[in-house]
């Protein structure tokens, strides 16, 4: 699974969640209602198995460009096999979002797929969000990464990564500025490794190390009394 990102946007500029009123919606886990910046009203949830079809008239609407930053190559159709795989993920190693319309799943248009999935060491996750065109510079690249960054650390994971293109500048920024870190392919010219560290390094020291550090700045006092 690779990644892709055509966005540009902050997350300050998603809209206001909707039902601001004492009457306030209770929805799902993972459930939100957001008003974009020029107010259309969206739906992010989890993918589900009726999106298919969406998923793949969807696909017809997009760009090379954007499908080639995807899949890091031309697809010129997303089979009904390759929908099936996609909108039935397993919850125990794998979460995927979708911005739709408000309507029922089945029905509704489908502008963005964030996804992540566990490696087979099972402590890292490769992560994959496309954006489409029609909803870009609002910000929902931004927050949809922020929500995979959730989930993975809600799984306790030790890394989230994503292959981008080398000129997919747009996602590079977004990336670096939530604290991945490039790593250049070697062995894959034109694609770069964003990673993200989930859990803080461990300290290797032994309490051997830590106490020869600890009483090194009075040994060095000491040296520069004068006699």
């Amino acid at each position: 699974m690779k990644c892709d990102e055509v966005l540009n946007g902050q997350c300050a500029n998603i809209g206001r969640m909707t039902g601001a009123s004492p009457t306030r919606e209770r929805l799902p886990p993972w459930h939100e209602r957001v008003t974009l910046s020029n107010g259309r009203q969206v739906l992010i949830r989890p993918i589900r198995p009726e999106d298919g079809e969406p998923l793949r008239a969807g696909f017809g609407l997009l760009e090379p460009d954007e499908i080639r930053q995807r899949f890091l190559h031309t697809v010129k159709e997303l089979t009904p096999e390759t929908a099936e795989r996609l909108t039935h993920v397993n919850p125990r190693n794998e979460f995927a979002l979708v911005v739709a319309e408000p309507l029922p799943p089945g029905e509704a248009l489908i502008g963005a797929v964030a996804r992540v999935a566990l490696d087979e060491n099972g402590r890292d996750a490769e992560f994959a969000i496309l954006v489409s065109r029609y909803i870009k510079h609002m910000g929902l690249g931004r927050y949809l990464m922020t929500r995979l960054v959730k989930w993975a650390k809600g799984k306790k994971l030790n890394r989230l990564y994503g292959d981008v293109l080398e000129n997919n500048g747009p996602m590079l920024s977004l990336a670096q500025s939530l604290g991945f870190q490039r790593e250049f392919h070697q062995d894959s010219p034109g694609l770069v490794r964003v990673t993200l560290e989930l859990k803080p390094r461990s300290n290797n020291r032994t309490p051997s190390d830590q106490q020869r550090s600890s009483a090194q700045p009075q040994q060095n006092q000491d040296r520069n009394r004068p006699g």
